[in-house]
């Protein structure tokens, strides 16, 4: 396909009931205008060459906060924001990027080796995906793409995770015939953002995106998470997610101290990580290990632990169809964070404005439950809200947020794939 062929194919009917399923029944045509906006910047930067569409969600988290990195288990899903590119297949092994918003790049694959000054950049995420295949057997090569994402940057949804898991398709897709499996895809992911990157991140974000759909995930083999499917059955709520304000960017120290803090009470108990350690023999060792950890660290640990459990509940919940019980696990979830995780702010921070929001949340009708989304500190917050309520929760939001910040959106089957017309 060429750019000039677009607008004509969105229109098909295979390609709106594609776009409907993707995005949701009311933005079908605005995300068709998406597809010709991508296409015509990619005509601009690179010429008129024949192209593919690549598209890599955003995600949400339902249950599971911050227990993947010490191989807990998580309740997850795609949702209806995505990155979506317009790419060539060239022979140079050159990979060349022209993102929405940034500074074109280009990565040679001839030289995968880390350098330390580009951790942070979007040139190492490409370079540590490409190193994971080439280890793992995989075959990678070069591109030129044009990006764009309504992924929200900086705010809870996985906006990295979602470039990372883009790169990883197209590689996928043009040069292994599809054949790198879903998770092998999120591991190269993950394994970019820890090693390349220099972001301690778990599997949980990147697994939710390659995987589509609402998924619990159970990390005690990270090498090979176990993976349950589940069909999703409330359709009495609309889930919103609420961008309070802040940026996840400057925040790297505070998310790796809860791992590291979680690690050094599985130490104690001379193991690597928490899923190794029995519950019970923790709570009957907390009076003496009050001595020789934080009593933050302990209460982290005490959240992983009933976390897990709540999200075994949870999945319980969704199968017995019992909407009353799946909301109060979500609630009981976000006031654990809350209390114990203590990922609603950081401690210096006045402003608070995830607490601000969930507080604000609470006191509107319909509300069935909400909770601080994904990271936390800075960011978002999700909500469950009866559908006839929906429209003034969003308003109530915006009036406070902006309506630029409040998203209403659905779950997505699709992980992240080649858009095939």
């Amino acid at each position: 396909m060429k750019a000039a062929n677009v607008a004509e194919a969105v229109k098909s009917e295979n390609a709106v009931a594609l776009l409907k399923q993707m995005y949701g029944e009311n933005r079908a045509e605005e995300n068709a205008a998406r597809y010709q906006l991508v296409a015509d910047g990619f005509t601009k930067e690179f010429g008129d060459k024949e192209f593919e569409f690549f598209s890599a969600p955003g995600r949400t988290e339902i249950g599971g906060n911050h227990t993947d990195h010490n191989h807990g288990k998580v309740l997850t899903a795609a949702i209806s924001v995505d990155t979506l590119a317009f790419v060539t297949k060239t022979d140079d092994n050159i990979v060349r990027i022209d993102s929405e918003g940034y500074a074109p790049f280009e990565q040679s694959l001839d030289d995968l080796s880390f350098v330390e000054s580009e951790a942070g950049d979007s040139k190492a995420l490409v370079k540590g995906i490409a190193k994971y295949f080439v280890d793992n057997g995989c075959n990678v090569g070069g591109f030129t793409a044009s990006v764009t994402s309504c992924v929200p940057a900086a705010a809870g949804v996985s906006s990295s995770a979602s470039f990372e898991l883009l790169i990883a398709e197209i590689f996928n897709a043009l040069y292994n015939d599809g054949a790198v499996s879903k998770m092998k895809k999120a591991q190269a992911s993950q394994y970019a953002e820890n090693v390349y990157f220099l972001k301690p991140c778990g599997l949980m974000d990147q697994s939710a995106i390659s995987l589509g759909g609402v998924s619990m995930i159970d990390f005690e083999n990270v090498e090979n998470p176990f993976v349950l499917g589940v069909q999703y059955p409330f359709t009495d709520t609309d889930i919103v997610i609420t961008n309070t304000g802040g940026n996840h960017a400057d925040l790297t120290s505070d998310y790796a101290a809860i791992r590291a803090e979680m690690e050094e009470v599985s130490e104690k108990f001379s193991e690597k990580y928490l899923r190794l350690v029995d519950y019970q023999k923790f709570l009957d060792a907390i009076p003496a290990l009050q001595n020789e950890v934080s009593g933050r660290a302990i209460m982290r640990a005490i959240h992983f632990f009933d976390e897990n459990l709540r999200v075994d509940k949870a999945v319980s919940a969704i199968n017995m169809k019992n909407a009353d019980a799946f909301y109060k696990i979500v609630g009981e979830s976000g006031d654990s964070s809350f209390k114990l995780l203590q990922n609603c702010y950081v401690p210096a921070d006045t402003v608070q404005r995830i607490p601000l929001g969930i507080v604000l949340s609470q006191h509107v009708t319909g509300v069935k439950a909400v909770r601080v989304h994904g990271g936390g500190f800075a960011g978002t917050i999700i909500a469950f809200v009866e559908k006839a309520e929906t429209h003034e929760y969003v308003e109530h939001m915006s009036e406070v947020f902006g309506a630029e910040h409040v998203y209403k959106l659905s779950i997505r089957q699709e992980g992240a794939c080649r858009v095939e017309f």
